[in-house]
């Protein structure tokens, strides 16, 4: 996953575009980036994964002059690109996964394009999107044809002498919303950014939708669709406990998982609850309070060296960062039964070796552990952080209960099969913890408070939303 941000003001915004992408920090861990406007763009990219963006950008933003910019945090590629185009010069940031990244890019070869940006083999995503959008008769023509080439899902900004052009891809499946407040108009993928710089928020882009932010306002260039396929993982786990998405918050929403959860418990008895740091707590927050148990904290993230453990691409990252950032309290652990929310359980060796470990070495007495959505059994068409299927704990399970992999696994997805309960039963025992219960995907659907047409839950039920384009 990736976040973007924008802003369109009255005076200087290189300050508020600074704050603004440091508010998506969660987002990603390999590249910042950030382009300023004003005769001329001023654009400065840094690998962030040995240090915060603040710290990298504090001294480029000072030396930007222009009133309107753009940023991003990226999960694994260069950004922003920059580009100088039969529309004139502008830069572009993305956030998405294409599948067919390699047949794009191939086809443009054939037909004289380079790519300056290579990475693991493959051409630079946003670099790919802004040569198809260059393909159009117009930036918003650009962009619609870019729709209707790609697979998987791909959200943007662009800025240019017009001001910034913003699009979401076609199936919502990554948000986009406008911010107003007095120095003038921001964009962002995480409403968090807006309170602590002074905006408000205005709207959330439909799927689809093609805007244009300017000093005198907002434009709508193309219309959005009404069958939104958010990703509900956004609420679960990827987002960020201030922001919203379609009007629902994700704390908040974190609260009614785990009071889901806690209604469907009632035959433990434990003698505190706690959540794994950071987006487990108001999961076990939530249980708390439905159950009564008292909510503490056996485990405190060191929040100021170490960031999210999903997000790296690299398992040897994953694996340092979730060892590292976890400290145990041996007083609070000692002797008692804990029930531990956490976000998911995906490939479940972070769990079971940095987090479970650390709460039997310290004498917890019993553990009981609660995902608060249902076993992944998919791999994410439109993120790149899981992308093979055989990652996945309850795969793994799978395959040793029947000693093959399955192509069909709805039995196993059945929440109320003898097959499904098997698979449980094997992943606890592989975690080792006294019981482990999942969420339903009916009270995740319940939680998140939206309509299970407008959520994208490929990873949960393998039904693909929509068309699998932009």
């Amino acid at each position: 996953m990736s976040g973007v941000f924008g802003v369109i003001s009255n005076r200087d915004c290189a300050r508020t575009l600074f704050y603004g992408v440091d508010y998506h920090s969660h987002l990603g861990t390999e590249y910042g980036g950030i382009a300023v406007l004003n005769d001329t763009f001023y654009r400065q990219i840094h690998r962030i994964n040995q240090g915060q963006f603040k710290s990298k950008f504090c001294d480029d933003y000072q030396a930007m002059k222009g009133n309107r910019g753009i940023g991003v945090i990226s999960d694994q590629e260069v950004q922003p690109i920059f580009l100088n185009s039969k529309f004139g010069p502008f830069c572009l940031v993305t956030v998405g996964f294409l599948e067919n990244i390699r047949e794009l890019s191939d086809e443009l070869m054939r037909h004289g394009f380079s790519f300056s940006e290579i990475g693991d083999g493959l051409v630079n995503t946003t670099e790919l999107i802004a040569k198809l959008i260059n393909l159009g008769d117009s930036l918003v023509d650009g962009i619609e044809q870019m729709f209707e080439k790609i697979k998987g899902s791909c959200s943007l900004l662009l800025l240019n002498n017009e001001g910034i052009y913003a699009a979401r891809d076609r199936l919502g499946y990554t948000p986009l919303a406008v911010g107003k407040g007095e120095e003038g108009w921001a964009i962002a993928s995480e409403t968090a950014a807006f309170p602590n710089l002074d905006f408000n928020l205005v709207k959330h882009l439909e799927p689809g939708e093609i805007v244009l932010l300017h000093e005198g306002g907002m434009d709508m260039l193309r219309p959005g669709r009404k069958d939104n396929q958010i990703c509900s993982f956004f609420w679960i786990y990827t987002g960020f406990p201030g922001s919203n998405y379609e009007g629902n918050n994700v704390e908040v929403v974190r609260e009614r998982c785990g009071r889901a959860l806690a209604r469907r418990d009632r035959d433990i008895q434990a003698d505190l609850v706690s959540g794994v740091p950071d987006s487990g707590l108001a999961h076990a927050l939530g249980y708390a309070m439905e159950s009564g148990i008292p909510f503490r904290q056996p485990l405190v993230k060191y929040t100021p060296g170490y960031g999210r453990s999903y997000t790296p691409p690299a398992q040897e990252t994953r694996d340092l960062i979730a060892r590292m950032k976890l400290i145990p309290i041996g007083e609070i652990i000692k002797d008692n039964r804990i029930v531990i929310l956490d976000d998911s359980i995906v490939r479940g060796t972070q769990l079971k070796n940095y987090t479970i470990s650390k709460l039997w070495d310290c004498g917890a007495k019993e553990i009981h552990v609660r995902p608060a959505c249902p076993p992944l059994m998919f791999p994410c068409r439109f993120n790149r952080s899981i992308r093979s299927i055989h990652e996945l704990a309850a795969r793994k399970a799978i395959k040793a209960i029947e000693g093959h992999d399955l192509e069909d696994v709805s039995e196993y997805i059945d929440a109320g099969s003898a097959k499904y309960q098997k698979m449980v039963d094997w992943i606890a025992k592989d975690l080792n913890v006294t019981t482990l219960r999942y969420q339903t995907l009916e009270d995740m659907v319940e939680a998140i408070g939206l309509p299970e047409e407008k959520l994208c839950l490929y990873c949960w039920n393998g039904k693909c939303p929509g068309k699998a384009s932009g």
